[in-house]
């Protein structure tokens, strides 16, 4: 639709202005500011194979190169709590964070000793579910995501995923079995691969159901630069066209929000609405997740973090911050007792608005008192353009002196914004993983 390339025109030109790296001096994060709220981000850069489709910093595992690694990580918890941070979350992302379980636990104690840590998320892989990981996981994690991206075969294999992790039907059954060791557990879904037909969705929707999944997350597929080559090697080029319909039966089938969508068969036992949003693209089971619950996009609940790690991105301020992509010149880093961040941006107040603004929407809805408060200016003061765009394109629910919410449309148009700004985010990636020389950039680069 017009609105939609429109909007994601708009977006890629305004992350192309403003996520530029340029060299950083600090040898540290800034300090924390009194009274604010923190979450911390850990990234574990290790996988046992890398996927044709992921941006992120990821190093093939090798047990030499990851533990020491994972003992930097502990030494920079260290380091951020002398600098008077405290964290009530983490969120442990890569990579593989499972990839070494007693690491993986050691890391997480040290956390709960040093900070007042009341939950845990972690990401892991489908052949990480098995009794000896859930057992060791079970109190120290409290919401998993386990990536998942498709329970069709075909699809697995063109992803290279059949033989890491299995067939759909066995991953849907180590789902079932990890779901009672966890407050909640996700299933990490993509969707719009250009093999992916409407009744392959459907199919993947139902299998989400049948799982017992509370969670599940399903991102539109992201062909930034950097994967664009492997994406089209692998799985074939992404056509955005049909994008918008898939996101209305996602919509339809977990929450009966668009009943007026043909979406064929319905779930294996006539099941429909049984999950309600969490985010634009984050769906949670009835009854079986709080109000409080956690979602992927932990920026939703945390503006600001810090992010320790190879790889990791802390926002802090008006600045962000990447970490060095090189495991060797992180390690070399905390070892001379300095942080590793190797670039940073600084956003515009224009920027900080159209951030929140994103982000918030993103949430499902934006405080307009609270945003007056922190920015001097009322959103439509601060951002005229984008609010007659979103006013004009039918994307408000309620646009009142205390809230803006969305329509079903507005949340697609949510989705575009997102999977735009996360595609700026790993050009700035790029940019960081441009800098590796040697064995490493042999190791991604090939």
């Amino acid at each position: 639709m017009l609105s939609e390339r429109m909007l994601s025109t708009v977006v890629r030109e305004c992350t192309r202005s403003y996520l530029k790296l340029k060299p950083a001096e600090e040898r540290v994060m800034p300090a924390p500011v009194p009274g604010q709220r923190y979450m911390l981000y850990l990234h574990v850069p290790f996988c046992e194979r890398l996927c044709p489709y992921c941006s992120f910093n990821r190093f093939p595992f090798a047990e030499d190169r990851a533990r020491p690694y994972f003992a930097n990580m502990r030494k920079e918890m260290l380091m951020l709590r002398d600098l008077g941070y405290d964290f009530d979350s983490i969120y442990i992302g890569g990579g593989t964070p499972t990839i070494m379980l007693d690491e993986l636990c050691e890391t997480i104690d040290l956390a709960r000793d040093t900070f007042s840590i009341k939950e845990v998320s972690s990401e892991t892989n489908p052949n990480h579910l098995i009794p000896s990981y859930l057992e060791k996981l079970q109190g120290r994690v409290q919401r998993l995501s386990v990536g998942v991206q498709s329970f069709d075969d075909g699809l697995l294999r063109q992803m290279d995923r059949y033989d890491k992790y299995g067939s759909g039907q066995e991953i849907l059954e180590r789902i079932q079995e990890a779901s009672p060791y966890f407050t909640s557990l996700n299933a990490d879904m993509i969707f719009n691969f250009p093999a992916q037909t409407e009744d392959i969705l459907v199919r993947d929707i139902e299998r989400v159901i049948e799982s017992g999944a509370s969670q599940t997350t399903f991102y539109p597929l992201m062909a930034s630069p950097s994967v664009e080559k492997s994406l089209a090697r692998t799985v074939g080029k992404v056509d955005y066209d049909r994008e918008q319909r898939f996101y209305e039966i996602i919509c339809a089938l977990l929450t009966d929000a668009l009943p007026g969508v043909d979406t064929g068969a319905p779930g294996p036992h006539g099941e429909r609405g049984l999950f309600d949003f969490g985010s634009a693209w984050t769906f949670n089971r009835r009854g079986m997740v709080g109000d409080d619950a956690m979602i992927d996009e932990y920026v939703v609940d945390y503006e600001e973090y810090p992010a320790i790690g190879s790889g990791g991105i802390t926002y802090l301020g008006a600045n962000l911050y990447v970490n060095t992509f090189s495991v060797v010149d992180y390690n070399r880093a905390i070892e001379e007792g300095r942080m590793s961040m190797m670039g940073k941006t600084t956003f515009s107040k224009h920027d900080r608005m159209r951030y929140r603004f994103m982000m918030q929407l993103f949430g499902l809805r934006l405080d307009k008192r609270k945003f007056k408060e922190d920015f001097g200016v009322s959103v439509e003061v601060g951002l005229p353009v984008e609010m007659a765009f979103m006013t004009a394109a039918g994307a408000f629910a309620t646009n009142n002196a205390d809230e803006l919410t969305l329509t079903p449309k507005g949340r697609y148009l949510t989705v575009v914004m997102m999977r735009q700004f996360f595609i700026g985010v790993n050009n700035l990636r790029d940019q960081a993983r441009a800098a590796l020389t040697g064995e490493e950039r042999e190791l991604i680069f090939g």
